[in-house]
C-alpha cells in the first residue's frame, strides 16, 4: 500500500503546531497503525529528520497509551485502540489525517504526545478504597451479587485511554470518571467511601478544566472497551444521592 500521512508535528506546548505530508510506501496490510508509524520513523531517522513522537506500550490494546485521532476519529475508524486497528481498514492510495487528542485538559507534550495525567489526579481524588485488607482474602469471603459484580467488571474495563475526552464536542471527562466511581462504588469494599468518592473525583474533574456533558453519546460510541452511556447517569445518581446526604449531616 501507498499513503499519504497528514501528521500533527508540534514542537512543545509552547510553540504552535501544524499538519506535515509524508508519503509511505511498501505497507502490508496486516501492519497495525502503530506499525506503520514505525515504518515512517525509521525512515525520518535515517534521513536525520526527528521523528514523529506518539504513545504507546503494551501494544495489545489493554493500556490505552496508544491515543490517536485518525481521519477524525478517535483510535480510527474500527471501534478498538489504534494498536489493533490495521491497515487493513485503510485503501491504498488513501490520505490519512493523524492528530493527538484535542482537549484543553490535555496539553500536547510534543507531536502526537498528549498529558493526560489529568486522569492520574482524578483518581487519586477517590478512586481507591482505604479498608485495610491486609493478606488478599479468600474469593468468597466477601459475597458479592452477581449483577453487581458484572456491572462492576463491566465499568473496570476502562483503560483510561481518553477516547471518550477526545471524541465528546464538549471535552467531558464523564464517561472515564463515572466509569471509576461505579466501578468501586456497587462493591462491598468501596462502600465506606461511596460518598466521598464520588463527590471528590467529580470536584477533580471539574478542577482539571474538563468540559461539561451533555450527553451527545460520542464518548461511549468512540470508546473501545464499550464503557455503556448509562454508566455516566448511574453516577449522576451517585451524585446527588451524596450531595443530599452531605446537606443533611
Amino acid at each position: 500500500m501507498r499513503l499519504t500521512l497528514r501528521v500533527w508535528r508540534q514542537r512543545n506546548a509552547d510553540t504552535d503546531g501544524a499538519m506535515s505530508t509524508y508519503e509511505v510506501d511498501d505497507i502490508s496490510p496486516d501492519m497495525s497503525f502503530l506499525e506503520m508509524l514505525d515504518v515512517l520513523n525509521e525512515r525520518l531517522i535515517v534521513e536525520g529528520e526527528d521523528p514523529v513522537a506518539f504513545d504507546h506500550d503494551c501494544r495489545e490494546g489493554i493500556c490505552g497509551a496508544c491515543s490517536l485521532v485518525i481521519n477524525g476519529d478517535a483510535h480510527g475508524p474500527e471501534r478498538t485502540t489504534t494498536c489493533q486497528l490495521h491497515m487493513r481498514s485503510f485503501r491504498d492510495g488513501d490520505t490519512i489525517d493523524i492528530e493527538p487528542w484535542r482537549a484543553a485538559a490535555f496539553p500536547v507534550i510534543k507531536d502526537l504526545v498528549v498529558d493526560r495525567s489529568a486522569f492520574d489526579r482524578i483518581i487519586q481524588a477517590g478512586g481507591y478504597v482505604t479498608a485495610p485488607t491486609g493478606a488478599a482474602p479468600e474469593a468468597h469471603a466477601t459475597l458479592v451479587p452477581k449483577p453487581d459484580a458484572d456491572f462492576a467488571f463491566e465499568h473496570a474495563e476502562c483503560i483510561g485511554c481518553g477516547a471518550c475526552v477526545a471524541a465528546c464536542p464538549n471535552g467531558a471527562a464523564m464517561l472515564f470518571t463515572s466509569a471509576k466511581v461505579n466501578h468501586l462504588n456497587v462493591l462491598p469494599q468501596g462502600a465506606p467511601e461511596r460518598e466521598t468518592r464520588v463527590l471528590d473525583m467529580v470536584a477533580q474533574m471539574d478542577v482539571e478544566g474538563f468540559g461539561g456533558c451533555t450527553l451527545a453519546g460520542e464518548c461511549a460510541t468512540a470508546c473501545p472497551k464499550g464503557i455503556p452511556l448509562f454508566s455516566i447517569t448511574g453516577m449522576n445518581k451517585e451524585w446527588l444521592r451524596a450531595t443530599r446526604k452531605a446537606g443533611k449531616r
